[in-house]
């Protein structure tokens, strides 16, 4: 059955859709069966993985609308054992035409269901704020993980996610936990990074993952060649990194079974 996590932070800037992407694929380069679904309407992992988006025949607009299944919409991508459910702009009228609508929040949590069982990892990029696509997400998830730079707004950010977070564990889904909190644009150079990086770690203690995501050029390359970075550049320091968070992420999960 596979686990559902949500990537969220209300920040934008703190490398979401990077993580999304790349800890996706580099699961996926391990052997792993992973389902990454794009619910920004920016569309940024969908064109991050090279599928156009501008010229898509269905995008998770469709589910939300109840025109399309959840298997009609999920796409192959360069990775054989990555696939992902596409977004667009017109995700954003999916909120418009889903105000009167019942339990709308538990949309994309019911069509996931019945394909859970294929995967081993589900990952949903949410949108940097908080609305009707990310509460879907939050609710669908088993966990939420949060990408954050090391720097004092991030602290600043996390707490407003995090009470984002209990809301939805108080109302809406009870059993969705902390997946860890991944530092990101990490700089070891400067003090500020590293102050962030203790006051988290004694904050979130194990939480927090031991793998860091160093400032990385190759990272901020990789989408406009519609690639993971492990197809971009494997060698690269950012490569590197999130071959070694999906590392912890198996290990974790033994680990904990």
């Amino acid at each position: 059955m596979g686990k559902i996590t949500a990537v969220a932070n209300q920040k934008g800037g703190v490398g979401k859709t990077t993580t999304a992407i790349n800890i996706a694929a580099s699961l996926a380069d391990a052997g792993k069966r992973v389902l990454l679904i794009d619910t920004d309407p920016q569309g940024n992992s969908t064109s991050g993985l090279g599928i156009d988006k501008d010229t898509l025949k269905g995008s998770l607009y469709e589910l939300y609308i109840g025109t399309r299944s959840i298997e009609d919409l999920i796409l192959e991508t360069s990775l054989p054992n990555l696939k992902i459910i596409p977004s667009n702009i017109d995700l954003i009228g999916a909120e418009l035409e889903l105000t009167d609508k019942e339990n709308r929040e538990t949309i994309l949590k019911q069509a996931l269901q019945p394909i859970r069982p294929q995967y081993d990892y589900i990952f949903i990029d949410c949108p940097p704020s908080l609305s009707l696509l990310t509460l879907n997400a939050l609710v669908a998830a088993d966990t939420l993980l949060v990408p954050m730079q090391c720097e004092y707004y991030s602290l600043e950010g996390i707490s407003m996610l995090l009470r984002t977070y209990n809301l939805i564990k108080d109302s809406f889904n009870p059993s969705i936990e902390i997946e860890g909190i991944l530092l990101t644009m990490f700089d070891g150079r400067t003090t500020l990074a590293n102050q962030v990086t203790d006051e988290l770690r004694r904050h979130f203690g194990d939480k927090v993952y031991k793998t860091v995501i160093p400032r990385n050029i190759t990272l901020a390359e990789a989408p406009s060649h519609g690639k993971p970075v492990i197809l971009y550049d494997v060698r690269s320091k950012g490569a590197q990194s999130y071959i070694e968070l999906a590392k912890e992420i198996i290990g974790n999960e033994a680990g904990a079974g």
